[in-house]
Protein backbone atom coordinates (compact mmCIF):
# COMPACT_ATOMS: atom_id res chain seq x y z
CA UNK A 1 0.00 0.00 0.00
CA UNK A 2 1.61 3.27 -1.09
CA UNK A 3 2.17 5.78 1.55
CA UNK A 4 0.07 9.67 1.97
CA UNK A 5 3.04 12.01 1.95
CA UNK A 6 2.96 15.78 2.69
CA UNK A 7 5.12 17.54 -0.31
CA UNK A 8 6.76 20.91 -0.30
CA UNK A 9 9.27 22.71 -3.07
CA UNK A 10 11.66 25.28 -1.96
CA UNK A 11 11.71 26.38 -5.64
CA UNK A 12 10.44 25.59 -9.22
CA UNK A 13 11.92 22.43 -10.59
CA UNK A 14 13.26 20.81 -7.38
CA UNK A 15 16.41 18.67 -8.71
CA UNK A 16 17.18 16.82 -5.41
CA UNK A 17 15.00 15.29 -3.14
CA UNK A 18 14.66 14.93 0.79
CA UNK A 19 12.17 11.98 2.47
CA UNK A 20 11.87 12.50 5.73
CA UNK A 21 9.80 10.18 7.62
CA UNK A 22 8.48 11.35 11.41
CA UNK A 23 8.62 9.72 14.68
CA UNK A 24 6.19 7.71 16.50
CA UNK A 25 2.63 9.11 16.97
CA UNK A 26 3.41 11.91 14.62
CA UNK A 27 2.62 12.56 11.23
CA UNK A 28 3.98 14.25 8.16
CA UNK A 29 3.23 17.76 9.13
CA UNK A 30 5.76 16.99 11.70
CA UNK A 31 8.99 18.38 10.41
CA UNK A 32 7.25 21.21 7.77
CA UNK A 33 8.05 23.55 10.00
CA UNK A 34 11.83 23.40 9.75
CA UNK A 35 12.19 23.41 6.18
CA UNK A 36 12.18 27.26 5.90
CA UNK A 37 14.38 27.32 8.75
CA UNK A 38 16.80 25.52 6.96
CA UNK A 39 17.35 28.72 4.30
CA UNK A 40 18.42 26.74 1.33
CA UNK A 41 19.20 28.50 -1.40
CA UNK A 42 16.86 29.23 -4.01
CA UNK A 43 18.72 28.77 -7.14
CA UNK A 44 18.72 24.70 -5.78
CA UNK A 45 15.25 24.11 -5.21
CA UNK A 46 14.59 21.08 -3.38
CA UNK A 47 11.77 18.77 -3.15
CA UNK A 48 10.53 17.45 0.43
CA UNK A 49 8.57 14.40 0.83
CA UNK A 50 6.96 13.61 4.34
CA UNK A 51 5.15 11.20 4.43
CA UNK A 52 2.85 9.51 7.15
CA UNK A 53 3.46 6.38 8.52
CA UNK A 54 -0.11 3.34 8.47
CA UNK A 55 -1.85 3.36 11.67
CA UNK A 56 -1.12 -0.08 13.85
CA UNK A 57 -1.45 -1.56 17.14
CA UNK A 58 1.98 -0.37 19.28
CA UNK A 59 2.95 -3.20 22.16
CA UNK A 60 4.60 -0.56 24.44
CA UNK A 61 1.53 1.78 24.45
CA UNK A 62 -0.73 -0.74 25.37
CA UNK A 63 -2.09 -2.56 22.09
CA UNK A 64 -3.14 1.31 21.05
CA UNK A 65 -3.02 2.18 17.64
CA UNK A 66 -1.35 5.44 16.20
CA UNK A 67 0.70 6.15 13.47
CA UNK A 68 3.94 3.64 13.49
CA UNK A 69 6.89 2.61 11.40
CA UNK A 70 6.57 -1.01 13.04
CA UNK A 71 5.83 -2.11 16.18
CA UNK A 72 7.73 -1.78 19.32
CA UNK A 73 7.78 -4.46 21.57
CA UNK A 74 9.99 -3.31 24.34
CA UNK A 75 12.24 -0.43 25.52
CA UNK A 76 15.53 -0.07 25.17
CA UNK A 77 16.15 -2.72 22.41
CA UNK A 78 15.45 -6.75 22.98
CA UNK A 79 12.80 -8.24 20.16
CA UNK A 80 11.98 -6.72 16.99
CA UNK A 81 8.91 -6.30 14.85
CA UNK A 82 11.41 -7.36 11.81
CA UNK A 83 8.10 -7.96 9.54
CA UNK A 84 7.08 -3.92 10.47
CA UNK A 85 10.76 -2.92 9.69
CA UNK A 86 11.18 -4.73 6.53
CA UNK A 87 7.44 -3.53 5.24
CA UNK A 88 8.08 -0.10 5.63
CA UNK A 89 11.67 -0.04 4.02
CA UNK A 90 10.11 -1.42 1.04
CA UNK A 91 7.52 1.25 1.47
CA UNK A 92 10.20 4.00 1.31
CA UNK A 93 11.95 1.98 -1.86
CA UNK A 94 8.78 2.72 -3.42
CA UNK A 95 8.54 6.63 -2.81
CA UNK A 96 12.38 7.15 -3.86
CA UNK A 97 11.23 4.78 -7.15
CA UNK A 98 8.12 7.82 -7.36
CA UNK A 99 10.92 10.46 -7.46
CA UNK A 100 12.75 8.64 -10.35
CA UNK A 101 9.76 8.97 -12.32
CA UNK A 102 9.43 12.20 -11.54
CA UNK A 103 13.19 13.04 -12.65
CA UNK A 104 14.74 13.14 -9.57
CA UNK A 105 17.41 10.13 -9.70
CA UNK A 106 18.62 8.08 -6.24
CA UNK A 107 22.27 9.94 -6.54
CA UNK A 108 19.78 13.26 -5.66
CA UNK A 109 17.39 11.98 -2.76
CA UNK A 110 18.20 12.34 1.25
CA UNK A 111 16.82 9.65 3.49
CA UNK A 112 15.97 11.76 6.71
CA UNK A 113 14.35 10.19 9.66
CA UNK A 114 13.24 11.35 13.75
CA UNK A 115 13.42 8.15 16.31
CA UNK A 116 11.75 5.58 14.52
CA UNK A 117 11.57 7.09 10.75
CA UNK A 118 15.69 7.44 11.56
CA UNK A 119 15.66 3.88 12.21
CA UNK A 120 13.89 3.16 8.59
CA UNK A 121 16.28 5.58 6.83
CA UNK A 122 19.06 3.53 8.15
CA UNK A 123 17.50 0.06 7.65
CA UNK A 124 16.84 1.22 3.61
CA UNK A 125 19.14 3.48 2.94
CA UNK A 126 22.27 0.88 3.67
CA UNK A 127 20.39 -1.46 1.66
CA UNK A 128 19.15 0.24 -1.51
CA UNK A 129 20.54 -0.80 -4.68
CA UNK A 130 21.01 2.69 -6.35
CA UNK A 131 23.67 5.41 -4.90
CA UNK A 132 21.98 7.79 -2.18
CA UNK A 133 22.89 10.95 -1.80
CA UNK A 134 22.77 10.93 1.82
CA UNK A 135 20.95 9.58 4.94
CA UNK A 136 20.22 11.56 8.09
CA UNK A 137 19.07 9.57 10.97
CA UNK A 138 17.59 11.87 13.83
CA UNK A 139 17.71 10.67 17.86
CA UNK A 140 17.37 6.94 17.03
CA UNK A 141 19.30 4.03 16.38
CA UNK A 142 20.15 1.03 14.00
CA UNK A 143 17.49 -1.54 13.63
CA UNK A 144 17.52 -5.14 12.81
CA UNK A 145 21.72 -4.61 13.38
CA UNK A 146 22.81 -8.30 13.02
CA UNK A 147 21.71 -8.59 9.57
CA UNK A 148 23.35 -5.74 7.94
CA UNK A 149 26.58 -7.15 7.67
CA UNK A 150 24.66 -9.47 4.78
CA UNK A 151 22.39 -7.48 3.28
CA UNK A 152 24.33 -3.95 2.92
CA UNK A 153 24.75 -2.62 -0.66
CA UNK A 154 28.18 -1.89 -2.28
CA UNK A 155 26.36 1.27 -3.77
CA UNK A 156 25.80 2.61 -0.58
CA UNK A 157 29.23 1.85 1.22
CA UNK A 158 30.48 5.25 1.03
CA UNK A 159 26.81 7.29 1.26
CA UNK A 160 26.98 10.08 3.68
CA UNK A 161 25.41 9.05 6.96
CA UNK A 162 24.80 12.41 9.64
CA UNK A 163 23.58 11.04 12.92
CA UNK A 164 22.31 13.80 15.54
CA UNK A 165 21.33 12.84 18.85
CA UNK A 166 20.24 14.46 22.55
CA UNK A 167 22.56 14.08 25.20
CA UNK A 168 19.23 14.04 27.82
CA UNK A 169 17.18 11.57 25.57
CA UNK A 170 14.41 9.95 28.09
CA UNK A 171 13.59 7.79 24.92
CA UNK A 172 16.61 6.43 23.22
CA UNK A 173 19.45 6.59 25.67
CA UNK A 174 22.66 8.36 23.72
CA UNK A 175 24.60 5.27 24.52
CA UNK A 176 22.28 3.37 22.56
CA UNK A 177 22.69 6.03 19.41
CA UNK A 178 26.47 5.46 20.05
CA UNK A 179 26.74 2.10 20.02
CA UNK A 180 25.05 2.19 16.91
CA UNK A 181 27.08 4.62 14.65
CA UNK A 182 30.08 2.49 16.19
CA UNK A 183 28.88 -0.69 14.69
CA UNK A 184 28.10 1.04 11.11
CA UNK A 185 31.79 2.40 11.47
CA UNK A 186 32.90 -1.01 12.16
CA UNK A 187 31.47 -2.13 9.18
CA UNK A 188 33.22 0.41 7.48
CA UNK A 189 30.98 3.59 6.66
CA UNK A 190 31.93 7.26 7.80
CA UNK A 191 29.10 9.06 10.02
CA UNK A 192 29.25 12.41 11.00
CA UNK A 193 28.51 12.34 14.36
CA UNK A 194 26.74 15.48 16.16
CA UNK A 195 25.25 15.38 19.99
CA UNK A 196 23.33 18.42 21.62
CA UNK A 197 22.31 19.54 25.13
CA UNK A 198 18.83 18.36 24.57
CA UNK A 199 16.13 15.64 25.17
CA UNK A 200 14.23 13.70 22.55
CA UNK A 201 13.88 16.09 20.04
CA UNK A 202 15.29 18.67 17.65
CA UNK A 203 17.12 22.20 18.73
CA UNK A 204 18.45 25.07 16.51
CA UNK A 205 21.43 24.13 16.58
CA UNK A 206 20.91 21.31 14.95
CA UNK A 207 18.70 22.42 11.95
CA UNK A 208 21.80 24.59 11.24
CA UNK A 209 24.16 21.33 11.21
CA UNK A 210 21.64 20.01 8.91
CA UNK A 211 21.39 22.85 6.61
CA UNK A 212 25.57 22.16 6.43
CA UNK A 213 25.13 18.82 6.09
CA UNK A 214 22.39 19.50 2.90
CA UNK A 215 24.48 21.96 1.39
CA UNK A 216 27.55 19.64 1.21
CA UNK A 217 25.32 16.92 -0.10
CA UNK A 218 23.46 18.21 -2.30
Amino acid sequence: MSLETIEMETGPRPGAAVIWLHGLGADGHDFEPIVPELRLPASKPVRFIFPNAPHRPVTINGGMRMPAWYDILQMGGGAEDEAGIRASQSQVEELISEQGKKGIPAARIVLAGFSQGGAIVLQTGLRYRERLAGVMALSTYLPLKEKLGKEKQVANAGVPIYMAHGRFDPMISIDRAQRSREILEAQGYKVEWHEYPMPHSVCPEEIGDIAKFLLTIL
